[in-house]
């Protein structure tokens, strides 16, 4: 089934390929520059720290329904072994494996691809088994630190969590803008909370991921327009699931990956951070969100902390 004309006009509207050169490989990442990183660090006034991430753990996010993406499995792989002889000091060592987009995580730019084509215009078929992802992998993402916004759509609603059935619009990303008395400025790190990770903290995995609110095909504009850098959430989708456009999946992650070449992340915790803006009556923070500099990964864990 061929993309419909309306995905294709808004892809028009906010592409970014060639913007930052034929080999750029990190799209709005580039927004993020030196000056935009010290007027971050201006928003820290009170130095409270507030972690985003979920705990990485075996009973995780995953249900299977993305073959592949299983939670992490945690093994032991020397407990107190003494390695240089009797009496010496001993060590504990671990491994992990887990599919890179398990809990808290940030997709890559090549995590989607839509009619053959990955960022800026490259071939698809650059991802390959064993050389992975040959352009736009996690890893060249390098350091992902900005200003933070926090639009919680929920909360200027007067909602704990958006219904599962609601794809946030751009109003919805203005009205969170105007009750925050914040505005969205060119190199930030937007983080949109809807408060749907409220139903997997009361343990109902299946809940979490079906039905859920996210983001609007509609959004994608919003974000081109003020020139954000990266955009992440607290839903295991990113965007409305099932989509609002009848099978028309994943057109989000599409436009914002391949488009616009914008990083974006979901699994953040964000009602930590909710209660802390709330409590303080402001929105913008030192956002720190770096990357494990996966090789090649589509995708990586990411234990992000905004600075207030």
């Amino acid at each position: 089934m061929t993309l419909p004309a309306e995905f294709h006009d808004i892809a028009k509207r906010v592409n970014n390929w060639g913007r930052w050169g034929a080999d750029d490989e990190i799209g709005t990442l580039n927004l993020i520059t030196d000056e935009v990183v010290r007027g971050a660090a201006a928003e820290i006034r009170t130095g409270r720290r507030i972690p985003l991430a979920l705990p990485l753990k075996e009973d995780g996010v995953q249900v299977g329904m993305i073959p592949g993406r299983i939670n992490p499995l945690h093994t032991m792989v020397q407990i107190n072994q003494e390695l240089f002889g009797p009496g010496t000091v001993a060590c504990s060592d671990d491994a992990v494996s887990m599919g890179l987009q398990a809990g808290t995580h940030w997709d890559a730019l090549t995590h989607v691809s839509h009619s053959g084509k990955i960022y800026n215009g490259r071939p698809a078929g650059t991802i390959t088994a064993h050389g992975r992802a040959e352009f736009s992998g996690i890893d060249k993402a390098g350091h992902i630190v900005s200003r933070g916004v926090l639009l919680d759509v929920a909360r200027a609603k007067g909602l704990d969590r958006l219904p599962g059935d609601h794809a946030v619009t751009p109003g919805d990303l203005t009205e969170a803008e105007e009750f925050g008395g914040v505005s969205v400025r060119p190199g930030d790190i937007v983080l949109v909370r809807t408060g749907q990770i409220r139903t997997y903290l009361a343990g109902d995995k299946h809940g979490y991921g079906f039905p859920s609110p996210g983001l609007s095909v509609r959004t994608p504009e919003w974000f081109h327009a003020r020139d954000v850098a990266a955009v992440a959430n607290d839903t295991l989708t990113f965007e409305i699931f099932p989509p609002e456009i009848e099978n028309l999946w994943l057109p989000v992650h599409a436009l914002h990956l391949v488009e616009m070449g914008m990083h974006q992340g979901q699994n953040w915790n964000l009602e930590k951070l909710s209660t802390a803006c709330a409590e303080e009556n402001r929105y913008a923070f030192l956002l720190s969100a770096m990357p494990e500099p996966f090789v090649g990964g589509t995708g990586t864990p990411v234990a992000p902390v905004a600075v207030l």
